[in-house]
């Protein structure tokens, strides 16, 4: 059985990365490394809110990164979810916005995604809030996916 990985935001944005500076065009070429070569070994999801702020964006090639995710499917919110979001909040696991990162980070761990895969090392993939989220995962009694750039599951 294929791991599970949510595919966040800023994957599909960074695939299309047009910035240039050294720390930019390494993000774009490892997510284009990973997303060319390794993303048929995991079973991918993403959400309408990966979708939802990817719309609401003003940045180049928009459409591209949109339609990168067209073959994805989509995790549901559960009303349980809501729930999971405004604890994250209130634990201060995640910042006060109910429709990002902690809307991310409830659906991977309520649908059980082995993998959040993001690029946004401030509030996911920071290894400093691991523990944290941890503790209120079990406290919730929710399954913690690993938080991962796209270059930690490189082969």
């Amino acid at each position: 059985m294929r791991q599970k990985v949510y595919i966040e935001t800023t994957i599909p944005s960074f695939y299309y990365e047009v910035r240039t500076e050294p720390e930019m065009i390494a993000r774009r070429n490892w997510t284009r490394t990973w997303w060319d070569s390794q993303r048929h070994e995991y079973e991918l999801v993403t959400s309408e809110a990966v979708l939802d702020e990817l719309e609401a964006g003003n940045f180049p090639n928009k459409d591209q990164a949109l339609a990168l995710l067209a073959e994805v499917p989509l995790t549901p919110v559960e009303p349980a979810i809501v729930e999971i979001v405004e604890a994250y909040i209130q634990r201060l696991v995640m910042p006060r916005d109910p429709t990002g990162d902690a809307l991310h980070l409830a659906l991977a761990s309520f649908h059980k995604c082995d993998f959040l895969l993001t690029w946004n090392v401030r509030h996911l993939a920071n290894a400093n809030k691991f523990v944290h989220i941890r503790r209120v995962n079990t406290l919730l009694g929710l399954f913690t996916p690993t938080l991962v750039t796209p270059l930690e599951l490189l082969a």
